[in-house]
């Protein structure tokens, strides 16, 4: 994401697999199979795409924050999904 070469580079990669590993990997091991963290990876990925209160987006979860976010630049994108 960010530019090659620098201080930047994979920054945010090694960040969010930094927290994969400390807030599932290894808090909820030692792991029976690959399917078991498999799954454990999925539910994962939606707790921190979908629920998880981050202070940069005011307290809510990403998905509810960039929800708020295109209904203010066009509202007509929400209720045309719907």
């Amino acid at each position: 994401m960010g530019s090659r070469g620098d201080s930047y580079d994979n920054a945010l990669a090694e960040s969010t697999i930094g927290l994969y590993k400390t807030e599932l990997i290894h808090r909820r091991g030692p792991w029976k199979g690959l399917d078991d963290v498999g799954i454990a990876t999925m539910e994962w990925v939606d707790w921190y795409n979908n629920r998880r209160l981050h202070s940069a987006c005011n307290d809510l979860p990403p998905a509810e924050f960039e929800a708020l976010y295109r209904t203010k630049i066009n509202p007509t994108i929400l209720t045309a999904a719907s």
